[in-house]
């Protein structure tokens, strides 16, 4: 039960962050949010921002299982991806892959299926591809 909170009153957190990333992109704040964005990642999901940003899907999906983190958390990650999508074609191409990855694991590992995800992995198809 301790635990459970814990992890609510973080994601909680994380979606208050992921708030003000999405204000200060409105605001053409874009430095900024870009780097809340990467400490963010650092320090919310233990996710490095050579792994996001390496071309190898092997390094990020080696990162998703070692990482063990749990799936509340990973559907949390899969929200800051999805709205990285549309910045430009380069970050497309280096963030839809990673967000398939992490959709394909909640749905394999954790048995978690959400519609809106299930839109979100037909629409990051066409940055695939």
């Amino acid at each position: 039960m301790y635990r459970r909170d814990l992890i609510t009153a973080e994601i909680q957190k994380l979606a208050q962050v992921l708030a003000r990333i999405m204000g200060l992109k409105l605001e053409g704040k874009l430095a900024e949010a870009n780097q809340i964005f990467d400490e963010t990642m650092e320090s919310g999901f233990l996710l490095p921002k050579e792994i996001l940003e390496s071309e190898d899907l092997t390094i990020f999906e080696n990162w998703l299982t070692e990482g063990n983190l749990p799936p509340e958390k990973l559907d949390s990650l899969s929200e800051f991806l999805y709205y990285e999508l549309g910045v430009s074609q380069d970050r497309n191409q280096t963030i839809a892959p990673k967000l398939n990855l992490v959709y394909q694991y909640l749905s394999d590992q954790h048995k978690i299926v959400h519609l809106v995800n299930l839109h979100r992995q037909k629409t990051i198809q066409q940055y695939i591809s």
